[in-house]
């Protein structure tokens, strides 16, 4: 019993070691805006996410920008028209619909990246959530070269130890991340890695 419970501890403490890595290095991220990209890609799902990526593409960071996971039959008129979204540019934009979580954003984008000869991306997503994307992105495609852009959200608190909710958000996507760093650590296109 008593091994158990040291056993048990000392899990609980290096997950809470990791958990503080994990806080510090998602609200370290600089946005890095002068680096071209051959493409811009956005995953949906959080705040400010598409608005950002659409300024980055007016400011011309890149010459095309992939939407993806887009709510099934919106169209890109009906994100023209949403007020927090200024599309200031004739730049190509694609979207996806067919993705439900980043392991679908992961690898729809991929096909599209091979279908357009895309060597480097700018990927835009929340900070909590690039550690995962870019695991997943890398597991897709180790060659890609990424540039993540992180979105920053007044709704997810830095000081978590005071905010319920954004302590569970951190937390649960720490869980995930652990979990997409040991998959894709230990197993490539569905086999042990070598």
């Amino acid at each position: 019993m008593k091994t158990l419970f040291s056993i048990g501890l000392a899990a609980l403490i290096l997950w809470f070691a990791g958990f503080l890595a994990f806080n510090y290095k998602i609200n370290s991220y600089k946005k890095d805006e002068t680096v071209k990209t051959d493409a811009i890609i956005v995953l949906t799902g959080g705040k400010n996410r598409i608005s950002e990526a659409v300024e980055l593409l007016n400011r011309g960071a890149a010459d095309r920008l992939f939407i993806s996971g887009v709510q099934e039959g919106i169209s890109l008129k009906e994100i023209r028209e949403r007020k927090d979204v200024k599309i200031k540019t004739d730049r190509k934009i694609s979207l996806e619909n067919k993705s439900k979580n980043t392991v679908e954003n992961a690898i729809q984008t991929n096909d599209w990246i091979k279908k357009n000869n895309i060597s480097s991306i700018r990927l835009v997503t929340s900070n909590y959530h690039i550690p995962r994307s870019l695991e997943e992105f890398r597991a897709q495609n180790h060659r890609l070269h990424i540039v993540p852009h992180p979105v920053y959200s007044d709704n997810v608190s830095k000081k978590w130890w005071k905010n319920g909710g954004s302590f569970y958000l951190i937390a649960s996507e720490y869980n995930k991340f652990l979990y997409v760093y040991i998959r894709t650590k230990l197993f490539r296109a569905g086999g042990p890695l070598k």
